[in-house]
C-alpha cells in the first residue's frame, strides 16, 4: 500500500508542473522566424498554424500566425484568389515547423473571378470538396466557388448570417459546384471567410 501511494504522489509531482506549450508568432509577410514559445492558458490542448493568402491585383499578401488553441480541426479553403488554411496538432511545441505545401489532388471545382464562375481550379492537399458561397454586398447578391476540405465544410454549417454571408454549400463531385456568370467583385466574401475563421 505504501508503494502504491509513494509511485502515485512521484507521479503527481512529475505531471504537476509541467504545462502544455505552443510556438507563437503573428506574420504579415508570411514568414514566422520570429516565434516563440509560449505557454497554453488552462483548456489549451492543441497547437495551431494558420495561414491566409489573398490576392488583390497583383499583389499577393500572406498572413501567418500560430497559437494555442482549446480545440482544433486542421482545414483548407481555396478559392483560386485566397487561400485559408489552418493545421493542428496536440503535443507540446509541434507547431515550431510550417505544414508542407499541399500539393495537387486531382480534384477540380469551379471559381469565380469577378466576371464568370466558369474558371476551373484545381484543388490541393485536403481539399476534397466544392464550395458555393453567396454573400450580401451592395444590395446584391455575390458568388464565390472554390475548394474546400471537408472539415472547413463542416465548420462553415455554422457562418450562416455572418458577415453577410447568406449561404455556404459543399458538394463532392467534380465541378459540381456549378458554373454561373457574376457581376459584382467576390473579394468582400472571401475576406469575410477569412475573417471568420482566422479570428473566431
Amino acid at each position: 500500500m505504501d508503494l502504491q501511494i509513494s509511485v502515485f504522489l512521484l507521479f503527481s509531482l512529475f505531471t504537476a508542473g509541467h504545462s502544455f506549450s505552443c510556438y507563437e508568432c503573428k506574420s504579415l509577410t508570411g514568414s514566422c522566424a520570429d516565434q516563440t514559445v509560449k505557454t497554453c492558458p488552462i483548456g489549451s490542448s492543441h497547437c495551431v498554424t494558420s495561414t491566409a493568402v489573398v490576392q488583390f491585383g497583383d499583389t499577393n499578401t500572406k498572413v501567418k500566425a500560430k497559437n494555442c488553441a482549446p480545440a482544433c480541426q486542421s482545414v483548407s479553403m481555396n478559392t483560386g484568389h485566397s487561400e485559408v488554411t489552418s493545421s493542428c496538432c496536440n503535443t507540446d511545441q509541434c507547431n515550431a515547423r510550417d505544414p508542407p505545401e499541399p500539393v495537387p489532388n486531382g480534384k477540380k471545382c469551379f471559381y469565380c473571378d469577378g466576371k464568370s464562375c466558369s474558371n476551373i481550379l484545381s484543388c490541393l492537399g485536403t481539399e476534397d470538396h466544392c464550395i458555393k458561397a453567396t454573400v450580401a454586398y451592395g444590395g446584391q447578391s455575390v458568388s464565390v466557388k472554390g475548394c474546400a476540405s471537408k472539415s472547413f465544410c463542416d465548420a462553415t454549417a455554422s457562418v450562416h448570417n455572418v458577415h453577410n454571408i447568406e449561404s455556404v454549400s459543399c458538394c463532392e463531385g467534380n465541378l459540381c459546384n456549378g458554373a454561373q456568370s457574376v457581376s459584382q467583385s467576390f473579394l468582400f466574401l472571401c475576406c469575410s471567410l477569412l475573417s471568420s475563421f482566422l479570428l473566431h
